[in-house]
């Protein structure tokens, strides 16, 4: 049924009503539940490694980075590193039994092997990369790119001065052009204007320090990869084969392939040290080792002799051999019990003090028979009495006076067990090796100890000196100081080249001269150079104490630094 106008009125104002009393009757705004909000949506993987890497790659993180790389590296040069010097750390083992071993738990004992030495170190590397790189392309375009156009107002520029010729605009301009260019600014020509910019060596040389860093922090990096150093002790008259069973201490770079070690041969003929002998606090320091080799580059090929010194090491085979330290090595010759000799060589000592080097070492004779024989010996390089009287000191470091503290063993030494022993200690005393009755004598030179019981005899014969080599191969050592020479020179050039800005305009001015305005832009403080721009545009005019010319009738000319 079709509805008539005024049931279709009655309806609408029944809704007005309803409308109403649901307005009238609802909860005041106050206590409404406000509507919910749409949460916003994450910023995803994506985002938050684009926020890593922008945070990463900043220079300040770059800084923080450089500073923990400097801090970690504090304690090894504080601490005995086990690469460099393996008997400091035992050493201080023993002295810090407590401390130690929480030490090497944070690898402060092999620092710049350690895993959070090398986390640093590769983020440094990146972070570098990353800031410098984009810097180095943005630096490039704006080298390519054309000098900025001038500014509407040139005398609000911190550098500024105005000028009347009687030359045209054009060839005020021309002029310009040319003085600027003979002084190897970059010239563009705009409209009515000239300008003009160098100085970009400045930021080209931060960009080459930068630059350097990072070649050398990648230097560095592949000669621990693929560099090595080994540590070696050679006697007087001995010679040492480069080959990986010859070292006492071996440390190759995580990718060094050990096959590729160079056949160089190193023999030590002599050995000298040098002691200072006036009086004083400095008496009995060494003051120069020489040490007297012979060297061949392979097998077949010519031998070379060289004066091994510190500080001057030897370059063979592309690595280097360093001379590290020295010490004593006496020779000895046992005889066992049937007369036949069972052992005859040097023998390194460790020393004792540093002082005057009494060292001490052990002798052994696994060939002795009925028994094996071993020997347990102190050497005083120059023998005097203790002040007590009752024992024997040594007065000096070189080799004055030597004399030798025999004590006697025999048993089993232990070296057919297979298990493996330090040539410096006697294993199994009081148990398999039992000492010699009455089987302790004091030794010189050419002097020898007829053993109790007819077990044999040792014999004294003298004194050689041993020195400690450090062979090091760094392939890169060569582009780490390449890199340094530039990271010098980069700093260099940047605090001595600052951006320069030059702009010229050139009008007619109202009398029907040219009205010429120099505008300057520098950074950092200004520089002379643009006075002498200006003195020259004004073609060596005379000028009045207020800077306009001597010819000009107004002071329009102004200066501001």
């Amino acid at each position: 049924m079709a509805k008539t106008p005024e049931n279709v009125e009655t309806d609408a104002r029944t809704a007005a009503e309803e409308t109403a009393d649901e307005a009238a009757t609802a909860a005041p705004a106050g206590r409404q539940a406000a509507a919910e909000t749409p949460r916003p949506r994450g910023i995803g993987l994506v985002g938050w490694l684009r926020w890593g890497w922008r945070q990463l790659t900043t220079m300040r993180t770059a800084l923080i980075l450089l500073f923990l790389v400097a801090l970690g590296s504090v304690p090894g040069s504080i601490l005995p590193q086990r690469g460099q010097a393996p008997e400091k750390v035992a050493e201080y083992f023993e002295k810090h039994k407590a401390l130690a071993p929480w030490l090497d738990r944070l690898s402060l004992f092999d620092v710049f092997a350690a895993p959070w030495f090398a986390a640093v170190y590769i983020l440094l590397f990146v972070s570098l990369a990353g800031c410098v790189l984009p810097r180095a392309v943005k630096h490039y375009k704006a080298m390519r790119a054309r000098p900025p156009a001038a500014p509407r107002n040139l005398g609000r520029l911190p550098q500024h001065a105005r000028h009347e010729t009687d030359a045209s605009p054009e060839e005020a301009l021309a002029a310009a052009r040319e003085l600027l260019r003979g002084r190897r600014f970059r010239v563009d020509t705009g409209d009515g204007s000239v300008a003009a910019e160098k100085g970009y060596l400045g930021e080209t040389g931060n960009l080459l320090f930068h630059l350097a860093l990072l070649a050398l922090l990648f230097a560095l990096g592949v000669g621990n990869l693929f560099g090595y150093r080994g540590d070696i002790l050679v006697t007087e008259g001995k010679t040492f084969a480069n080959s990986l069973s010859h070292y006492d201490q071996f440390k190759p770079g995580r990718w060094f392939d050990t096959d590729g070690l160079a056949p160089f041969s190193l023999t030590l003929d002599d050995f000298r040290a040098t002691y200072e002998t006036k009086s004083g606090p400095n008496r009995g320091q060494a003051t120069d080792y020489d040490a007297r080799m012979r060297f061949r580059e392979t097998p077949d090929g010519p031998e070379k002799t060289y004066h091994l010194k510190v500080n001057h090491p030897l370059s063979v085979g592309g690595a280097k051999v360093y001379l590290l330290n020295h010490g004593y090595a006496p020779v000895f010759t046992v005889r066992d019990a049937k007369g036949n000799i069972a052992f005859q060589d040097a023998v390194p000592f460790l020393p004792m003090e540093q002082v005057n080097y009494t060292s001490e070492g052990v002798v052994k004779a696994p060939d002795a028979e009925p028994e094996q024989l071993a020997f347990y010996a102190v050497l005083w390089p120059t023998a005097v009495p203790a002040r007590n009287g009752d024992q024997i000191e040594s007065a000096w470091p070189a080799p004055l006076r030597p004399v030798v503290s025999i004590a006697s063993f025999k048993g089993d030494v232990g070296l057919d067990s297979g298990t493996p022993q330090s040539v410096y200690k006697l294993e199994g005393l009081g148990k398999s090796l039992k000492m010699v009755k009455n089987g302790r004598r004091l030794l010189k030179p050419g002097e020898t100890f007829q053993l109790p019981e007819g077990a044999g005899s040792i014999t004294f014969d003298g004194v050689r000196e041993w020195t400690t080599l450090s062979v090091n191969h760094d392939p890169g050592r060569m582009p780490a100081l390449i890199a340094a020479i530039l990271a010098v020179l980069g700093v260099v050039a940047s605090f001595m080249v600052r951006r320069r800005r030059v702009w010229v305009r050139a009008v007619a001015g109202d009398d029907g001269r040219t009205v010429v305005e120099v505008g300057g832009l520098t950074l950092g403080h200004p520089t002379p150079e643009f006075d002498e721009i200006v003195a020259a545009l004004r073609g060596g005019e005379e000028r009045g104490p207020d800077g306009s010319g001597a010819g000009e009738t107004a002071p329009d000319t102004e200066s501001k630094e």
